[in-house]
């Protein structure tokens, strides 16, 4: 199954990413993470990989993307649309069409990372955002395959269509007002979708607990990740993510269909 992980920035969308990722594996699944965030530099680290070369390059950068994106079907009608109508691939692809020189791998677990901003004034990642949806629209896995998606934050790769190549969405939520709105607004869209969806409370403790929980009474909320210094740790340190909890083993086995 494909599975994409949203929610507000700093919420922990990439260390739920990395830590169920790390689960999965370990249950004998081969998993794919693809980084979506053009600004996140702390995913791999998390993982305890190196930053793989951006996916965008296979299909010559940027510039190139824009250029077939205008070429297909005119510069005007890609503004007034406001999509991206260019399928980018030929053929349906699986695990093993992905080209290793995009991808870093480590104890059954590849990361590939669509494209990330590097310099001042390139341009804004409207052409990643295409790039992540082709691929998920193109992707075919199998029973023994999962692919988890980590997305930039808030709720933009909904606009761009990325969650329609996606079999399950996982909404994280933080102790914050804005994110308990924020998953409202992700709930609403999911539904129009016709999606699975579930929501995993982070950085949880005894004080805040009820007060989430009552506020997204009315949402599928499959679990709690207390706040953990090891987590915090690692993140500050930028250290790969090694710890074994029970809270993401049960949402592991919630989401694969297990419990």
């Amino acid at each position: 199954m494909k599975i994409l992980i949203c929610g507000k920035g700093g919420s922990g969308k990439s260390t739920v990413s990395s830590l169920l990722a790390k689960s999965m594996a370990s249950r004998g699944l081969n998993v794919l993470v693809v980084d979506t965030d053009e600004s996140n530099y702390g995913l791999h680290r998390q993982l305890g990989m190196e930053l793989p070369n951006d996916f965008m390059n296979f299909f010559g950068g940027k510039k190139e993307m824009f250029g077939k994106r205008r070429a297909a079907s005119g510069k005007e009608e890609v503004k007034k649309k406001g999509r991206e109508p260019v399928n980018l691939f030929d053929k349906r692809w699986g695990f093993d069409d992905l080209p290793e020189e995009y991808l870093t791998t480590k104890n059954g677990i590849k990361l590939l990372a669509i494209g990330k901003i590097h310099d001042f004034g390139e341009g804004c990642a409207c052409p990643m955002g295409a790039l992540a949806k082709n691929l998920l629209n193109n992707l075919d896995v199998t029973d023994e395959e999962v692919v988890i998606i980590d997305t930039d934050a808030g709720v933009e790769h909904f606009g761009r269509g990325v969650e329609r190549g996606c079999d399950a969405i996982l909404g994280v939520v933080d102790p914050s007002y804005e994110s308990l709105k924020l998953a409202g607004k992700i709930d609403g869209m999911t539904k129009d979708l016709g999606k699975k969806i579930y929501f995993v409370l982070n950085k949880v403790d005894d004080d805040n607990r009820a007060m989430m929980l009552e506020s997204l009474d009315h949402l599928n909320v499959v679990g709690a990740i207390p706040a953990n210094r090891g987590i915090s740790g690692a993140g500050l340190a930028g250290e790969e993510l090694n710890l074994n909890l029970p809270e993401i083993e049960k949402l592991t086995s919630t989401i694969l269909g297990y419990d």
